[in-house]
């Protein structure tokens, strides 16, 4: 079923169009029929640079287990990363301590 919602996201990342990578500025998450996939409904995730027009846009449509699995996927990756709130940061935010970091 099609919400209508839109869910918009700043982000900082890179993403890579046809022709080049550019820097993302925001994504924008919602449910909707899909265009491309083969599903009557989809996810559908828009990582863009509004600055840079709409040739700065990588679009992805995602059926429903698919969106969960790579949600899922993301957030067992993420505790791995070094940086801020990563794997490298754990013992700093017990702690609070700075000295920690």
């Amino acid at each position: 079923m099609c919400t209508y919602r839109t869910r918009m996201v700043a982000l900082e990342g890179s993403g890579k169009g046809a022709s080049r990578w550019f820097p993302l500025t925001s994504a924008s998450v919602y449910v909707d029929h899909a265009v491309h996939a083969p599903a009557d409904h989809t996810l559908s995730v828009d990582f863009l640079n509004r600055e840079q027009g709409p040739s700065a846009r990588v679009a992805v449509e995602l059926t429903v287990p698919a969106a969960r699995e790579l949600a899922l996927a993301i957030l067992a990756a993420l505790p791995e990363a070094p940086g801020p709130n990563g794997a490298h940061d754990r013992g700093a935010q017990a702690s609070g301590h700075e000295a920690d970091r």
